[in-house]
C-alpha cells in the first residue's frame, strides 16, 4: 500500500485505487465507474487480507477461552476498540460499543434511553433529512410508550432551519437525535452548533455518522455529543460492523438492549447481574473478525490521511456539480442549486456539502436514468435513499445519486456526465 501522503489528490487517487481490485473490472463489457460509495464502499486488499488470515490463523471465540487462540483473537478485538476509540477521539474505550452498524446503535439508543429517561408525552428531535433508520426507532417507541417525535424543517437551499430547530425546545424535549450529513444532499448540517443549542436546555444529542466518518475527522469531544453511530462498510470497512459511541455516564446508566452470552457477570434462575460497559450492551459472541477488519480500514484511511481525503472528495463534488449543469433539463438538490436547469447559486459554499450529488433529469424517470447509466457500466443509486420524508419536502418521488470515496477520479466524472448525456438524446 501507498501511504505517501504529500502529493496531490489526483496523484494520490491513482495510487490507491491499486489497492481496490474490483475497479479494475467491467460490466457489460465496459469499464466499472462506481459512483455508489454512500451505500457501501469498496475494500482495500488490506481489509479483505486481514480477515482471511484472522480466519486461517487466529479464529477462536473472544473473552470466553483461557487457550492461545482465544487470547489472540480477544487481542485484536481489543485493539480495535482502542483503534475506534482513537478514531472517534473518544476519552475511554468503555464508551465504545461494537454493533452491526449505525442502524443496530440507533435502535439501541431509542430502546433504552427511552425506557429508562422517557415517558408518554415526552419528546424526541429529528430532522427532515433523516434516513429511515433515524425516523422508524423512535416511531416504534411512540406506538409503543408514546413519545413524541418533533421535526426540524428544512429551508430550500438544503440546510436546516436553526431558528425553527431552536423553537422546538419545550420541557418535555428528552433527546435530539440528528445526522451529521445527509445520504440524499450531502449537506453538512452544523451539529456543533445544535448539540450546545441543545445542553443548554439540558438535553443530550446524538449523531447519526454514517456518512460523516469516511469522509472527515470526527472528534467526539470536541463535538460534545452523547451519542455517536458510524458502521464499518460505509469506510471501507466489512458490512455488520458498526459502532455505538456513548459517554460513559449514559452507558453506565441505559439498560440492557439484548440479553444472551457475554454480556452477563453471573446468572441464576432468581437473578441476572451484568458486565461494565461496553460489554453489557454486546450480547452474544461478537464479530470479532469484522471488527478487526475495521480496524485495519481505520489504519488505510489514516494512513491516506482526511487531508487528502477531503481535499480531493471536495474536487470530485464540486467538479461534479459543475459539469452536470452542462446536461440539459439537469436538477441539481442541495448544493445551494437553484430550481431551474443549469445555474448554481453561491448561497452555501461547497465546503458545506459533503461527497453526494443527487439529481433528476427532466421528463426522465431516475429508475430509467440508473439503468440506463449501469448499461454504460456507472453505478448510481436511484430512488427515496431511505429518506421518503425528505422526497416529500422535495415534491419528488426519488432521485438519482452520485456518491463518492477517496478512490474515485474526474475522468469517471466525466464518464457520469457524457452518459448522461448520451442518455438525454435517447429522450
Amino acid at each position: 500500500m501507498n501511504n505517501e501522503t504529500k502529493c496531490a489528490p489526483s496523484e494520490a487517487v491513482r495510487n490507491y485505487r491499486e489497492d481496490f481490485p474490483i475497479l479494475s473490472r467491467e460490466v457489460y463489457g465496459k469499464p466499472l465507474v462506481y459512483l455508489d460509495n454512500a451505500a457501501t464502499t469498496q475494500k482495500p486488499l488490506c481489509v479483505l487480507d486481514a480477515m482471511r488470515d484472522e480466519y486461517l490463523n487466529v479464529n477462536a471465540n473472544v473473552h470466553r477461552g483461557v487457550h492461545y487462540l482465544s487470547q489472540k483473537a480477544t487481542d485484536l478485538h481489543e485493539a480495535a476498540r482502542e483503534k475506534v476509540r482513537s478514531f472517534l477521539n473518544a476519552a475511554k474505550t468503555e464508551e465504545i460499543v461494537f454493533t452491526r452498524g449505525t442502524t443496530e446503535a440507533i435502535n439501541l439508543v431509542a430502546s433504552s434511553y427511552v425506557e429508562k429517561f422517557m415517558k408518554a408525552g415526552d419528546e424526541v428531535i429529528v430532522s427532515v433529512m433523516e434516513h429511515h433508520s433515524n425516523i422508524v426507532p423512535w416511531q416504534l417507541q411512540a406506538q409503543r410508550r408514546g413519545i413524541v417525535l418533533k421535526v426540524i424543517p428544512m429551508n430550500d437551499d438544503g440546510t436546516l432551519n436553526l431558528d425553527e430547530y431552536a423553537k422546538l425546545f419545550s420541557e418535555r424535549t428528552r433527546l435530539v437525535s440528528v445526522t451529521h450529513v445527509s445520504n440524499v444532499l450531502g449537506t453538512v448540517n452544523p451539529v456543533g452548533e445544535m448539540i450546545r443549542t441543545a445542553h443548554e436546555h439540558s438535553v443530550p444529542f446524538m449523531l447519526d455518522g454514517a456518512q460523516s466518518a469516511p469522509h472527515m475527522k470526527i472528534d467526539v469531544q470536541a463535538l460534545d455529543c452523547d451519542f455517536y453511530a458510524l458502521s464499518g462498510h460505509k469506510m471501507y470497512g466489512p458490512t455488520g460492523i458498526g459502532v455505538l459511541y456513548a459517554k460513559e455516564h449514559w452507558l453506565e446508566e441505559l439498560p440492557t438492549y439484548q440479553g444472551g452470552g457475554e454480556m452477563i457477570e453471573h446468572v441464576s434462575f432468581d437473578k441476572t447481574t451484568f458486565e461494565r460497559p461496553p460489554l453489557k450492551f454486546e450480547a452474544g459472541t461478537p464479530d470479532y473478525v469484522a471488527t478487526h477488519g475495521l480496524a485495519t480500514a481505520i489504519d488505510y484511511i489514516e494512513n491516506i490521511g482526511f487531508e487528502t481525503i477531503e481535499a480531493h472528495e471536495q474536487e470530485l463534488t464540486r467538479y461534479c456539480v459543475e459539469q452536470l449543469r452542462t446536461v440539459p433539463g439537469i436538477h441539481i438538490y442541495g448544493h445551494a442549486t437553484s430550481q431551474s436547469s443549469g445555474e448554481v447559486s453561491s448561497a452555501v459554499p461547497f465546503c458545506d456539502t459533503d461527497a453526494v450529488v443527487s439529481f433528476n433529469v427532466e421528463g426522465i424517470h431516475h429508475l430509467d436514468l440508473g439503468t440506463l447509466l449501469d448499461r454504460l457500466g456507472i453505478a448510481v443509486r436511484t430512488g427515496h435513499h431511505c429518506a421518503h420524508p425528505l422526497m416529500q419536502r422535495l415534491g419528488i418521488q426519488g432521485t438519482v445519486r452520485a456518491s463518492f470515496a477517496l478512490y474515485n477520479t474526474l475522468e469517471e466524472v466525466d464518464a457520469l456526465v457524457a452518459g448522461l448525456q448520451r442518455v438525454v438524446k435517447m429522450f
